[in-house]
C-alpha cells in the first residue's frame, strides 16, 4: 500500500500564498529538506525557475536561502517556462530543478514543484524522504560548505533554440499568421519569439505580466479573447499557453476551439502515418470518447489513466509509449521532451499543418467529439459514493441506456471536495439527462449519508 503524502500533491505542493504551506517559512525549510535528500551527501547544482507571479520573488528566495543551508549550489533562470527548468536541468547536469509556479491558477496562488536530474517529476520515494525530512529541526551545514547562488542569464536563448530543434530544420513557418497568447505568464518572452524565428507572422496577446494578471482572463483555461483575436486578424491559427506553459490549447481559423483531445488525435495520427508511433497512445478517464474511437479506427491502441498528466507519463513510461496527454493541453511527445511542454506541442501542429498543406480545421475533422456533461456534486467529507447501492444501481441504468454509445464516470476530485459526474455518448440530449438524473441520485445518497452520521 503506498505511503500516503502529507504535502506532496500529484503535482508538487500548491496553495495560497501566506496559508500554510505556502509560506516564506515553510518554503526555506522545503528548500533545506530537498536539499539534503538530493544532495544524497554531495555538493550539487539545483537550478530554480518560476512564473511571473509577484510572489514568486519572496518564494525564490526562500528556496535559495534553504537550499544554501543545506549545501547544495543554487542557478536561478528568472521567469521560465515549466518545461523549460526540465529541459535545462537535464542540459545543465544538475541534481534537480525547482518550478515556482500555480500553473493555471490565479495570482493569489503558487506552488512548488520539483524535476528529477532527468527532467522528469520526481520518484514517489523521493518526495517522501524530503517530508521525512520536513519533520526533522533545520540545521546549517558549516559557513565552508554552504551553497553558492549564480543567475543563469542565457536560459532564455538556450531554450528558444531547443524549441525550434524539435520540428525539422526544413519546416518554414512563413506565410502562416499566428495569434501567441502567453497568459501573462512564463511563456512571455519565449514563445513569441520561437514562432517569429520560424517565420511565423506573430500577434501576441498576454505578454504583459505585472505580477498579478497571470492567466487573468486569458491563457489556455479562458480561450475566448483569443478566439475574438484569430477571429479579428483573420489569423490561420490561435496558440494559448498557461501561466506556466505546459498546456496549450488552439483555435483554428474558423475560431473553434481545439483542445488536447483533438491535438493528441492529430499528433498520434501523424506519427502513425509516417511510422513514428510507438506503443499505445495514453489518455486519461476524461479524454473524450471520440478520441478513442478515431484513433483505434486506424488502428492505434489508446489507454486511460487516472487524471493528471503524472500519471499519464508514468504509464508511458511504463509501456515504452511515445504520445499521452489531457483535454485540458497538457500533451507529453516523449520523443521531443520529457514533460508536458504547450510551445513544443504547438510546433509539432505547425509542423504537421505544413507538411501537409492542411488547416487546423481539416486536421482535427478526422475526429468527431462526443457531447460531454460534467456536474460537480459538494460533498462534506471524503466517502465512497459509487458504492452507495442506489448510486449503484443509477449507473447501471445509465450505461444501459447509453449501451455501446457512451460511458459514465463518477469520481472524487483530488483537489476539491466534490464528486464529479461525467456522462458521454453520441446524443447531447440523452447525455444531459442522464447526467442531471445521476447528479441529482448522488446528491440524495449524499446527503441521506451526511444525515446519518
Amino acid at each position: 500500500m503506498q505511503q500516503q503524502r502529507k504535502y506532496f500533491g500529484t503535482d508538487g505542493i500548491r496553495g495560497q500564498v501566506g496559508i500554510a504551506p505556502i509560506t516564506p517559512e515553510f518554503v526555506l525549510k522545503l528548500g533545506w529538506a530537498a536539499g539534503r535528500v538530493l544532495a544524497n551527501g554531495k555538493r550539487s547544482k539545483i537550478l530554480i525557475g518560476k512564473d511571473t507571479r509577484i510572489s514568486g520573488y519572496l518564494l525564490e528566495s526562500a528556496l535559495e536561502a534553504g537550499l544554501s543551508a543545506a549545501g547544495m549550489n543554487v542557478a536561478l533562470l528568472g521567469p521560465m517556462p515549466t518545461p523549460a527548468i526540465a529541459y535545462l536541468t537535464r542540459t545543465f547536469h544538475a541534481r534537480a530543478g525547482i518550478v515556482v509556479s500555480a500553473s493555471h491558477n490565479p495570482f493569489a496562488d503558487n506552488g512548488i514543484k520539483f524535476f528529477s536530474h532527468q527532467g522528469t517529476k520526481l520518484a514517489d520515494d523521493i518526495e517522501l524522504a524530503i517530508e521525512a525530512e520536513l519533520e526533522k529541526t533545520l540545521t546549517t551545514v558549516e559557513p565552508e560548505q554552504l551553497g553558492k547562488a549564480e543567475r543563469i542569464a542565457d536560459a532564455p536563448g538556450r531554450y528558444i533554440e531547443f524549441c525550434k530543434s524539435t520540428i525539422p530544420f526544413s519546416i518554414n513557418l512563413k506565410g502562416l499568421k499566428l495569434v501567441v497568447d502567453c497568459a501573462h505568464g512564463a511563456t512571455y518572452h519565449i514563445a513569441p519569439n520561437v514562432f517569429q524565428e520560424l517565420g511565423a507572422d506573430v500577434t501576441t496577446l498576454g505578454t504583459q505580466p505585472n505580477g498579478l494578471n497571470i492567466n487573468d482572463g486569458v491563457g489556455a483555461t479562458q480561450p475566448a479573447a483569443l478566439r475574438e483575436a484569430v477571429l479579428h486578424h483573420q489569423a490561420d491559427m490561435g496558440i494559448a499557453l498557461d501561466g506556466d506553459g505546459d498546456r496549450l490549447i488552439m483555435v483554428d481559423n474558423q475560431g473553434e476551439i481545439v483542445d488536447g483531445d483533438e491535438l493528441l488525435f492529430i499528433i498520434a495520427s501523424a506519427r502513425y502515418q509516417a511510422g513514428q508511433l510507438r506503443g499505445a497512445v495514453v489518455g486519461t478517464v476524461m479524454s473524450n470518447l471520440g478520441l478513442e474511437h478515431a484513433l483505434k479506427r486506424q488502428g492505434i491502441a489508446f489507454e486511460r489513466t487516472p487524471v493528471g498528466d503524472r500519471y499519464v507519463l508514468e504509464r508511458l513510461m511504463q509501456i515504452d509509449g511515445l504520445l499521452g496527454g489531457e483535454s485540458s493541453g497538457h500533451i507529453i511527445c516523449l520523443d521531443r521532451t520529457t514533460t508536458g511542454d504547450g510551445i513544443v506541442t504547438a510546433l509539432q501542429i505547425l509542423a504537421i499543418a505544413v507538411s501537409q498543406a492542411k488547416t487546423l480545421h481539416e486536421l482535427k475533422s478526422g475526429m468527431k467529439k462526443y457531447p460531454q456533461r460534467l456536474i460537480n456534486v459538494p460533498i462534506s467529507r471524503r466517502m465512497a459514493v459509487q458504492n452507495l447501492p442506489k448510486v449503484q444501481a443509477a449507473v447501471e441504468q445509465a450505461e444501459t441506456e447509453l449501451a455501446q454509445h457512451g460511458r459514465v464516470l463518477l469520481r472524487t476530485s483530488g483537489t476539491e471536495p466534490l464528486i464529479r459526474v461525467m456522462v458521454e455518448g453520441d446524443n447531447a440530449q440523452q447525455v444531459e439527462t442522464l447526467a442531471r438524473q445521476l447528479a441529482d441520485t448522488v446528491k440524495n445518497a449524499v446527503d441521506e449519508e451526511t444525515a446519518a452520521d
